[in-house]
């Protein structure tokens, strides 16, 4: 059984202190931080060095920025990683394991008009792996993971699968990039989500829990236990984070996870 995480925007509490001790009492084990843009992270660091002092466990941070590496400029690809970089810098100063991004969001979809983005497959590609190997080789100096999230097709045109992020780790050839799945997209975009865990096996380094309607789990059809179960499976040793909108009162919902997955493994 993973252990759980909870990302620390769900969580009641006016200081991340506050906020440990509610995920305590509800069985989370760490709190996933926010990797807001302009450096935001960096700025926090005074409050983040006095929560670890504290025992707060802060192992990952998933980025939320107006722009991503993937982007279509490159001066805002080249601000994405910048920003990336000292995220990942940060996280190593607090003794973490990593930083998540998408490859973008928002930015396009072929789902929806115009439907043809104005840079080729191949150029995507070469995009997407001198991105990759960049923000892979400061993560590997700062001796953190750079996690890779497929997101669906209406949010990213890119990367939307486990395997599309796999085939891109590998050619990057760097065992410091690896693959952040989330239920929620894989609900939508994996023909079989237990089979694409399985198959992305060691290229796995985080997972987010969410259910098919994006609220908690317990809410909706994934297959957890089949999820669960094929994380036992590749020997999975992270977390298992918690990134949703909580249906129903707020704080009674984030208290339901931990027991709802712990009956369903």
């Amino acid at each position: 059984m993973p252990r759980f995480g909870c990302q620390e925007q769900l969580l009641p509490g006016e200081t991340l202190e506050r906020k440990w001790e509610f995920a305590l009492a509800a069985g989370y084990h760490a709190i996933e931080l926010r990797g807001r843009g302009d450096y935001a992270l960096l700025d926090r660091l005074p409050e983040l060095r006095r929560a670890a002092a504290s025992g707060v466990v802060m192992p990952t941070v998933c980025v939320e920025m107006s722009h991503f590496f993937g982007a279509f400029d490159p001066e805002l690809r080249a601000d994405a990683i910048a920003q990336l970089k000292s995220q990942l810098s940060v996280v190593a100063e607090l003794g973490g394991q990593g930083v998540m991004t998408p490859a973008s969001y928002g930015m396009f979809s072929r789902r929806l008009p115009p439907f043809e983005p104005p840079r080729s497959e191949a150029e995507d590609r070469e995009v997407l792996l001198a991105g990759l190997t960049e923000l892979g080789e400061h993560a590997a100096t700062e001796g953190v993971h750079l996690y890779l999230e497929p997101l669906n097709r209406y949010e990213d045109h890119m990367v939307n699968r486990l395997a599309q992020a796999a085939e891109l780790i590998e050619e990057t050839g760097l065992d410091s990039i690896r693959i952040a799945a989330d239920t929620y997209h894989m609900n939508i975009e994996e023909d079989d989500p237990v089979t694409a865990l399985t198959r992305a096996g060691h290229h796995v380094g985080h997972v987010h829990a969410s259910e098919s309607n994006r609220a908690q789990p317990g809410t909706g059809h994934v297959d957890w236990p089949g999820v669960l179960g094929a994380l036992t499976a590749i020997g999975y040793s992270g977390y298992l984070t918690l990134e949703c909108r909580p249906r129903g009162e707020p704080a009674e919902a984030l208290r339901s996870v931990p027991a709802f997955l712990r009956r369903a493994a």
